[in-house]
């Protein structure tokens, strides 16, 4: 089924503007209420274009303050006549430098208010969230408040909201206690600031002598404790809330997704009177991040029938959703419904895009968005080398990696992590070592785990065992769990018992509970036939009730997943898929394959063995591709661990029988089989 019923083109067109529409109303007025914005992670609930002048509801002693209609007359500048906003209605004028503010053109909006004839605080209040809202400008924002002739309650809160969002906490804390009158909006602000830097303590102090509390209030106290992993006292919270804004709720969702406790979070969206994009957002991106893809994907779906707009959260969390399940069909779907959106302009969503076609294996729809791309940031360019290092193509990654340092592009860690992949895919050892250490000296970019991780793959990988050692030895602080198995894995390639012994001893001290420990080790003594020691490490994974992931491949055929497990004797065409494998089994020997055995890691005989790795999921998947698509077709596989060594070569044979290209996407990279050959020239 589409995911999105199909309408004509005349509705869709009044759709969208109508929603346009709607969406510049919005804007405007929620920056001109006193009521607090539902999307915490879009508004800040104190935001001073937030707020109205202070009104009889202040919560400080009764003091005199300035109307923000004041008007101050200022002496016009000499180059008034040159300006290109000569404006004398200073209503205009205002609204000027707060739409340049939104879209965070602070020039511009600086030039407006520098050729005004005649500023009201209004005019000093809107020129001030300007710089409030732009990290680094605190000083410029502090001298700019010390110019206002009248300042009012929303130019006390703008500089309290700056000083929280340059995270100076403390002086915003002094500068709470010299407000001479406090609105809604001044406590909020400070128990918002005190809340996302973790000072829950201090937030519960401020909130409880807070003579009136609003639905904000609450709010920020809950998502505080939300912030803070406390979900207890978030409850607590949330059931005393006198009203439960949509803020509330959204915030427990997060929390109890971000804890994995999804059955809670659903009961809770399930109950929520009224939802709005951000809790849809919420349920949608922790599916995903909670390894429930399907779950997040279905979500997507419904909401958008229900005619809810995603924006770029709601994309960037269903296209991952996409990559995880491979679901190239409905990722293309969702680019096309995107491309008749404004949205289609946005950096970041055709980022996710190019990054969802990379990982569902479709490089050359990835390459022709990266190109089209107007404004490319850095995560642009690190999409496109992740995406390169993921096919084993280490020569285009690196000359992007050039290409980015020519236009003056800045890397920063990640650009390294796929960089340095890059290198180990394709086996270049000696280009890696080189980057790896060009991070600190020529970017002053620190190491972190994911680049040793990457080093110790690479090292290992190409047979440099005990360098990879040495590198783990001089770690600058404690080596994690992955660093040990991805040591442990170099140490199958090469049969070394000994090191294999070392890296899983330690890996299981730090992660007791790894199958991924237990299960590699079994693989080194089942290929040297230690059948005993690998009797010995399973009764240890029973012992310590350690479950191994089963593996297992799948296939997208006309918009459905098809998933195989190894022997698999529940799907429907399982007759056909059968026939399929025993015929193509028949033309490999003829054509001179040989079963590699090593990777039956069961003490069984020869036919029994070869048997179970004719069954494998991978050879089920690719058969079933063979079956069901056109001939001559491409055929994507995907398989939630590394391909088998059997299997690769097996699909070397097929895809020259079948005249097919084959892409194979595990855990590590892309394979692509094309007469005979992979991409990866055996070297995985």
């Amino acid at each position: 089924m589409s995911l999105i019923t199909k309408k004509t083109t005349a509705n869709h067109l009044h759709f969208s503007r109508f929603l346009y529409l709607i969406k510049t109303l919005n804007l405007y007025h929620k920056h001109h209420s006193t009521l607090p914005s539902e999307n915490p992670n879009l508004h800040d609930v104190n935001d001073p274009l937030l707020t109205k002048p202070p009104s009889s509801l202040s919560l400080g002693k009764p003091h005199f303050v300035v109307p923000t209609n004041n008007m101050i007359p200022t002496q016009p500048s000499s180059r008034r006549s040159q300006s290109l906003y000569p404006h004398d209605d200073i209503v205009s004028s205002n609204k000027m430098i707060t739409n340049y503010i939104r879209i965070a053109d602070l020039d511009s909006a600086r030039k407006v208010f520098e050729n005004m004839a005649v500023k009201t605080t209004v005019t000093w209040n809107s020129i001030l969230a300007g710089y409030s809202r732009k990290p680094g400008k605190l000083k410029e924002a502090r001298e700019l408040f010390d110019k206002i002739p009248e300042p009012d309650v929303v130019s006390f809160n703008t500089l309290l909201a700056c000083y929280i969002n340059n995270s100076d906490i403390k002086t915003a804390w002094n500068f709470f206690h010299r407000i001479p009158v406090k609105d809604f909006a001044s406590w909020n602000t400070m128990i918002s600031g005190l809340s996302r830097n973790g000072q829950m303590n201090e937030a519960l102090e401020l909130f409880s002598i807070m003579r009136e509390k609003n639905s904000v209030s609450w709010s920020a106290m809950i998502s505080g404790y939300v912030e803070a992993n406390d979900l207890d006292s978030a409850f607590d919270f949330f059931n005393k809330a006198p009203i439960k804004s949509v803020v509330a709720w959204t915030a427990m969702i997060t929390g109890y997704m971000k804890s994995r406790k999804i059955e809670l979070a659903e009961n809770l969206f399930q109950e929520m009177p009224v939802r709005n994009l951000v809790s849809w957002n919420s349920m949608i991106s922790g599916y995903v991040e909670c390894g429930r893809s399907e779950d997040g994907v279905k979500l997507f779906r419904r909401m958008v029938g229900l005619g809810v707009r995603p924006n770029e959260r709601s994309l960037s969390s269903v296209l991952v959703g996409c990559s995880n399940l491979s679901a190239l069909g409905l990722g293309k779907q969702i680019h096309q419904f995107v491309c008749k959106s404004p949205l289609y302009f946005d950096t970041s969503v055709l980022t996710s895009f190019l990054s969802m076609y990379c990982k569902c294996g479709d490089l050359g729809n990835a390459q022709k968005l990266f190109h089209g791309i107007r404004q490319k940031d850095i995560v642009t360019w690190n999409a496109m080398i992740s995406g390169y290092a993921q096919h084993g193509l280490g020569e285009r990654a690196i000359g992007f990696f050039d290409e980015i340092k020519n236009q003056g592009v800045r890397p920063d860690w990640i650009t390294f992590v796929a960089l340095l992949s890059a290198c180990n895919h394709a086996g270049l050892v000696d280009l890696g070592i080189k980057h790896f250490e060009s991070m600190k000296r020529d970017y002053g970019i620190e190491a972190m785990p994911d680049h040793y991780t990457c080093m110790v793959d690479l090292l290992g990988r190409a047979g440099f065992l005990q360098k990879a050692v040495d590198l783990i030895s001089g770690m600058p602080y404690e080596p994690h769990p992955a660093i040990f198995g991805t040591l442990l894995g170099a140490c199958r390639i090469h049969k070394n018992l000994e090191l294999a012994e070392f890296a899983a001893q330690k890996l299981l001290n730090l992660d007791p509970n790894s199958a991924a420990g237990y299960v590699q080790l079994a693989n080194v003594y089942a290929d040297m036939k230690r059948w005993d020691q690998v009797a010995r490490v399973r009764q240890l994974m029973k012992e310590h009730k350690v479950v191994k992931t089963p593996g297992y491949s799948w296939i997208e055929v006309k918009n459905v997943v098809h998933e195989f497990r190894s022997g698999d004797g529940i799907h429907p065409d399982l007759e056909l898929i059968h026939s399929k494998l025993y015929e193509l089994e028949k033309k490999m020997k003829l054509a001179g394959f040989v079963p590699n055995l090593e990777f039956a890691l069961h003490d069984v005989g020869v036919e029994q063995k070869e048997m179970l790795l004719s069954r494998h999921s991978e050879k089920l998947a690719v058969a079933f591709g063979l079956i069901t698509t056109a001939k001559r077709a491409e055929i994507r596989i995907f398989k939630n661990l590394r391909i088998c060594g059997d299997c690769h070569n097996a699909i070397k044979y097929i895809s020259v029988i079948e005249e097919r290209e084959i892409f194979v996407r595990d855990t590590v990279r892309f394979h692509h089989f094309r007469n005979g050959t992979c991409s990866c020239g055996d070297y995985w």
